[in-house]
């Protein structure tokens, strides 16, 4: 998803270093289908706002710069938490990847990402490079990711994808906390 630079800063104003900083953590990540083409795929989760109609955590999903050439957004959850999302690459009609957190704070790296399966079907995935421990050696750190960062994040991103189904499958925005609340942000 990443594309390649020569060096320097690339043009989100992210050094390579920066990014090779974000590609090395532990990840997490989930997937879903959808019965839908690529292009409705796209077009549902590159549309501004969209996380006030799809995320079930999701108080407020608000752009504060988008357009061709630049994507911004804040969204907060219901237990109030903001953060920023500031989108890095816009590959239409396959994904995007942006970092997400609160501002001036430490960020985590996401990409979304659209395959195509068959005729009227795609799968979404997301996967995330969490700030959370991401500072502590891997060896300590292990544990507690294993055990509670990666079932916490991955119910969470789970029950993200299911709001993007339910509104696709419904038309109307899905309820608050629909699959339970979240520690996190409900």
């Amino acid at each position: 998803m990443m594309e390649t630079h020569t060096g320097g800063q690339d043009p989100t104003g992210k050094s390579m270093a920066e990014m090779a900083e974000f590609l090395n953590r532990r990840s997490v990540d989930a997937e879903l289908e959808f019965s839908l083409t690529k292009s409705e795929l796209w077009a549902l989760i590159s549309r501004s706002g969209n996380l006030n109609e799809c995320h079930p955590f999701c108080r407020q999903n608000d752009p504060i710069e988008w357009h061709e050439n630049s994507h911004i957004d804040r969204l907060e959850y219901l237990n109030g938490l903001t953060y920023i999302r500031q989108f890095l690459n816009w590959n239409e009609e396959s994904g995007y990847d942006l970092v997400i957190g609160e501002k001036d704070g430490p960020q985590s790296y996401v990409v979304w990402k659209i395959t195509e399966l068959d005729s009227g079907k795609c799968r979404l995935s997301i996967t995330v490079y969490p700030y959370l421990l991401a500072n502590i050696n891997k060896a300590i750190s292990l544990l507690p990711f294993v055990f509670y960062i990666r079932p916490k994040l991955r119910n969470y991103l789970k029950s993200v994808l299911r709001g993007f189904v339910f509104y696709a499958d419904n038309n109307q925005p899905v309820p608050r906390n629909h699959w339970g609340r979240h520690s996190w942000f409900s």
